[in-house]
């Protein structure tokens, strides 16, 4: 009698949901941004009401087609006010769309499922319509922000 071995694959647990925020390591900090590009759009906040509104006005850094920072490592130097995504200022996270990962982990939820961690690219983000790619203009152009208000990136 042949004995035969059978491969068991073993499962592990995604770093995102074995880890706290505060625990993950600067690589893996990276790639929870799913590379949408919409916290780099302006935002106007109502000084009656407080409420924060989207404009479909990206910064100038921003490549609109692959929706990634031209310039990310020196982005601070030519956008100084650019926030920088980090523990530091989670209080500022309510800033983020409710999509973003780094703000949905910080809520207890998980990250949404066209997410690119979870596809294996970020084509299924573009193609579902949850990037900038396509919807956008460049703060270039002379304009006023009240009138680019979006609804779409909040989501």
């Amino acid at each position: 009698m042949t004995t035969k071995q059978i491969k068991v694959k073993q499962i592990t647990t995604p770093f995102w949901q074995e880890k706290t925020l505060a625990k993950m390591t600067e690589r893996e900090w990276e790639l929870l941004c799913d590379g949408c590009g919409k916290c780099c759009l302006s935002k106007l906040i109502d000084d009656d009401t407080d409420e924060l509104h989207y404009t479909n006005v990206a910064c100038k850094l921003l490549n609109t087609k692959s929706c990634q920072c031209k310039k990310y490592e020196k982005r601070f130097k030519y956008v100084p006010d650019c926030l920088k995504v980090s523990l530091d200022n989670i209080d500022q996270f309510q800033y983020l769309p409710a999509s973003c990962a780094y703000r949905r982990l910080a809520e207890g939820k998980d990250l949404p499922d066209w997410h690119p961690l979870l596809t294996g690219s970020r084509s299924a983000m573009h193609a579902g319509g949850h990037s900038v790619r396509g919807r956008v203009i460049s703060e270039f152009d002379e304009i006023d922000l009240q009138d680019h208000i979006a609804t779409w990136p909040a989501q």
